[in-house]
C-alpha cells in the first residue's frame, strides 16, 4: 500500500510531529507511514483523511498483491 501523506501534510504546512500530534501517534509512526513502512490502522488512516478533508482511497493506494 502506497500512500500521499507527505505530500499532503505539505500542502497543510505541518511537520511530521505536529501531524503526529493531531493523531495521537509518534512522530516515528509517521515517518515510518510516509516511507510506506507501515501500515495504519482503518482508525489512523480515517482520522488522517478527515485531518486533510480527502477519503481514505484518496489518501492510500490500495494494491492487491
Amino acid at each position: 500500500m502506497s500512500n500521499n501523506v507527505r505530500e499532503y501534510r505539505m500542502e497543510k504546512q505541518l511537520t511530521q510531529q505536529q501531524l503526529a500530534d493531531l493523531v495521537n501517534v509518534s512522530s516515528r509512526t509517521i515517518i515510518s507511514l510516509e516511507k510506506g513502512q507501515y501500515n495504519p490502522s482503518v482508525l489512523l488512516a480515517h482520522e488522517l483523511a478527515k485531518i486533510f478533508g480527502l477519503k481514505i482511497e484518496e489518501l492510500f493506494n490500495f494494491e492487491e498483491d
